[in-house]
């Protein structure tokens, strides 16, 4: 069929997947060219594996350090004419690149929050891999439910004590537009963290530990993300910030437990979970026109290989800051990106917005993620959109 993309709100729910491998092989490339990690790791379990920093994650390992990699998931294949999601297509093209690079790469489909996923990776890895040397946390879910005891959990975008009303863009229609937020529960709160901080990390570290399938030396790395103080009230200060401190705290216990775990606070990018918090994709797109007139852009891929080659695979211990976190959103932290910034803010409005900002460039990395607006890809054609995992899946 002809796959077109169709946007409602912040998510496209069509995916190209001839886009989506050409994506992929991009990444590769410039992996292959810039990405190299020297004592990177060799057996590597991503969990969020297939899109965003997870799949760089996946794509670094494998063509900068020659790992195996296998990849965990939740995503969703054709179904009665329907195109699979972007995560799909992309770990399908991954898993045929790898395969053809003569490494091994297997992926699971499935709730990763779940027991039985976790249960069956190990067995995975103990199967293929024996053990892995890097496990990378990446997961991005509005929604979990308790193994313990089945009870489904959702996340909020809120601030904390008081309303929050501030510029966004409405990405439909091309305005900057003005949000007003409600302040949080506590429950809100309670239920936030419960998603999105860092107690499934502690689960999925205590059962590859009791399954016997952690290398000595094991690193552990989740992904989080700062920002600057336009954002602060949505984001650092708001649920979702509460969540980020729990998930910071949890790499704390883990390593008081003798995990080598620590959370990762990468760059402000274009990523399925970034498009739905307000304020974010207009700071996203004024970001993106500064760091590019100072020659500092990055996207994921790029975040990544400067995290293994600088940070975490250097000859060296993990280089961190003063509260045990890797920094690779340095750049974007650097005063004069930030001054650059704030001197647009205030006076951005929908005249202005693609002037000031990087607008298009934002719109062009959203309309990647599902694979569209890739060079050489004839979005005319007819395409086969039911796509089956090499690996199999679950």
């Amino acid at each position: 069929m002809v796959v077109k993309p169709k946007i409602r709100g912040f998510l496209c729910v069509t995916a190209h997947p001839d886009g989506c491998a050409v994506n992929v092989a991009e990444q590769i490339e410039y992996v292959k060219k810039d990405g190299q990690v020297n004592g990177g790791p060799k057996k590597v379990l991503v969990i969020g594996a297939s899109t965003g920093y997870g799949l760089s994650s996946r794509i670094v390992a494998a063509f900068g350090s020659g790992a195996d990699t296998l990849g965990v998931f939740f995503e969703r294949p054709s179904d009665k004419g329907r195109p699979a999601s972007a995560g799909w297509y992309n770990s399908v093209a991954f898993e045929k690149e790898a395969a053809a690079a003569g490494l091994y790469a297997k992926s699971l489909n499935g709730d990763a929050f779940s027991d039985e996923m976790k249960a069956k990776t190990v067995e995975a890895i103990k199967a293929d891999l024996g053990q892995v040397d890097c496990v990378i946390y990446s997961l991005a879910s509005p929604r979990r439910t308790d193994p313990k005891d089945g009870a489904v959990y959702k996340s909020v975008l809120k601030p904390i004590g008081a309303p929050f009303t501030a510029k966004s863009v409405d990405t439909d229609k091309e305005e900057v537009i003005e949000v007003s937020l409600d302040p949080a529960t506590e429950q809100d709160i309670a239920d936030t963290t419960k998603v999105m901080g860092g107690e499934d990390w502690q689960l999925w570290m205590d059962a590859l530990k009791e399954g016997g399938v952690l290398a000595e030396g094991c690193k552990s790395i989740a992904y989080s993300y700062i920002g600057p103080e336009v954002t602060f009230p949505i984001y650092r200060n708001g649920t979702i910030g509460k969540a980020k401190e729990d998930l910071e705290a949890t790499a704390g216990k883990l390593r008081e437990q003798g995990f080598d775990a620590y959370v990762s606070i990468n760059k402000a990018v274009v990523t399925q979970a970034s498009s739905a918090i307000p304020v974010v994709p207009l700071y996203v797109s004024i970001l993106f026109k500064v760091m590019k007139e100072q020659g500092l852009h990055e996207g994921c891929i790029e975040q990544i290989v400067r995290l293994f080659q600088e940070k975490l695979y250097h000859g060296g211990a993990a280089v961190l800051d003063d509260e045990g976190r890797l920094r690779v959103d340095d750049w974007e932290m650097k005063p004069e990106i930030q001054e650059g910034v704030k001197a647009v803010w205030p006076g951005i409005d929908t005249a202005t917005l693609k002037s000031a900002s990087d607008f298009g460039g934002y719109q062009e990395e959203f309309l990647r993620l599902f694979g569209f607006g890739l060079p050489g890809v004839d979005y005319e054609k007819d395409v086969e959109i039911e796509v089956p995992l090499p690996s199999g899946g679950a």
